[in-house]
């Protein structure tokens, strides 16, 4: 099994059939590939990089703007038997040293002004690059469904950065989400709204639309956010994928209605927990659906709503059709099952074909995140009576409120409902040793809010004292990673 030969060939498409378009602004085509483009390009530059010297499964770090080529050199690794490690170009010369040091990486291809590590590493830039795309077609690699594929770095929003690595396998391990998330097929025009060198758009952008043989629609151009519903509509996208944070500012920017983009079925939202209000918000206003998954960088994702999956605002739906999931004792240390409506550490089993081979260089690490066979993700939920998951954040965002320990997103949820209010993030922080209170950093819808005695007055009515927030502080935005999620230690340690 090779990945990129699964999702160029899986759907056995018409190599005529359009794979790729590239769009600007008000939708203006700007680059067009088919299938039969897209593979060659992709098999010439797995060629280039088996004739450069490098040995089977050397890692290759990424270092690349917003340009189709970083699909092309990132399955042109794959498919000749090397480890592509992407990476956004926002991070620095010490971030990306970081990441090449720690991966062992052989090489770097870049395109000559995104910031390049600090190290000795070879270097092919941009003419070797081109050289890449132009020179003989190569094969692809003979690999093992358990064989490396790719490297990712997470966020590091928790800690330091980690190298997540990934088999073969991992694109075929996602055939779960195609009905149970997009609901799918070869007629479909996805468009996504991240850059190309996000994991995000790598996976649900380009892996799962080309497995199914759809076209993958990518925009480059200014990233206002009225932009979008013209490029929706323009570029003719069926299926839109998006963080909900750009849902939000969709609505508040754009006048939208039932009768905009009229090609468009349903939205794709993951990334960040959907609040309910923006749910029902974006159904209200456009008539379409909004679909949520969880996942994380270890094993995309596994639970969503669907076409065949109602949404139930709040939650992000049920685990995917085949995926084994479960919610996990917080006290126990064997397989022990929490009770229906029950919080826990939510698991996906170790069988999972889409799960990570492990941490980069951490087997204590790897070791630590499995118990009783399953994988523990980090995060706690808990199970209705009718299979829906509910998420109540990250284990190591709970905060401790006089001896409660307490969800940042249970909070969030319910400021988030004041009608005042865009945005909000909640997390404790230390106003002096030993002593936190929790905080709710607040987006006002108007400018002009600033009524911290209405906001205390509407979580008084929601929720028990032990959990209200006992500061409330109003910012213009809420401080986010490249990938959109918030950075709740800049909020901890009030660097905003």
């Amino acid at each position: 099994m090779n990945l990129a030969r699964y999702c160029l060939t899986n759907a056995a498409a018409d190599p005529s059939a359009v794979a790729l378009e590239v769009v600007g602004p008000g939708g203006a085509l700007l680059e067009k590939w088919t299938f039969g483009d897209i593979e060659d390009a992709v098999l010439r530059v797995a060629g280039g990089l088996q004739s450069a010297g490098l040995k089977r499964f050397d890692r290759v770090l990424l270092r690349l703007g917003h340009s189709s080529d970083f699909p092309l050199l990132y399955f042109g690794a794959i498919a000749g038997g090397f480890v592509p490690i992407p990476t956004s170009e926002m991070l620095t010369a010490a971030e990306a040293g970081a990441i090449l040091n720690d991966s062992g990486a052989a090489a770097v291809l870049h395109d000559g002004h995104t910031v390049l590590p600090e190290g000795d590493f070879l270097s092919l830039g941009p003419e070797r690059v081109a050289a890449l795309k132009s020179g003989p077609r190569g094969h692809y690699a003979v690999t093992d469904a358990d064989d490396p594929a790719f490297l990712v770095y997470t966020s590091g929003t928790s800690g330091t950065p980690k190298g997540v690595l990934h088999a073969q396998r991992a694109a075929s391990g996602r055939q779960p989400m195609y009905e149970g998330w997009y609901g799918i097929s070869s007629s479909d025009r996805l468009l996504h709204a991240g850059a190309f060198n996000w994991t995000y758009t790598l996976g649900v952008g380009l892996m799962d639309p080309w497995a199914n043989g759809a076209t993958s629609i990518v925009y480059d151009g200014p990233r206002d956010p009225d932009i979008w519903p013209e490029l929706i509509e323009k570029s003719g996208a069926t299926l839109f994928a998006a963080v909900p944070s750009l849902y939000r500012r969709i609505l508040k920017y754009s006048d939208v209605s039932k009768a905009s983009f009229p090609a468009l079925r349903h939205g794709l939202t993951a990334g960040e927990a959907l609040p309910a209000d923006l749910h029902e918000a974006w159904i209200t206003k456009t008539g379409r659906p909004l679909y949520e998954a969880l996942g994380m960088s270890e094993i995309s994702t596994y639970i969503s709503s669907g076409p065949n999956v109602p949404t139930r605002p709040g939650s992000p739906g049920k685990p995917q059709t085949g995926r084994k999931v479960a919610i996990l004792s917080e006290n126990g240390e064997g397989e022990e099952f929490t009770p229906i409506g029950e919080a826990g550490l939510l698991a996906v089993h170790g069988s999972e074909p889409g799960l990570m081979i492990g941490y980069w260089n951490r087997p204590e690490e790897t070791e630590a995140a499995f118990r009783a066979g399953w994988f523990l993700t980090g995060d706690r939920a808990r199970q209705d009576a009718d299979g829906y998951f509910w998420y109540d954040g990250r284990a190591d965002d709970l905060m401790n409120a006089f001896g409660y320990r307490v969800a940042p997103e249970e909070v969030e949820r319910v400021i988030g409902s004041h009608p005042a209010i865009s945005e909000v993030a909640v997390t404790d922080v230390e106003m002096r040793p030993g002593v936190s209170l929790i905080t709710a950093f607040v987006v006002p819808a108007d400018d002009a809010f600033r009524d911290e005695t209405a906001l205390a007055e509407w979580a008084a009515e929601r929720l028990a004292e032990y959990k209200r927030p006992k500061s409330y502080r109003f910012l213009g935005a809420l401080p986010r990673t490249p990938s959109g999620k918030i950075r709740r230690k800049s909020l901890k340690s009030a660097q905003v």
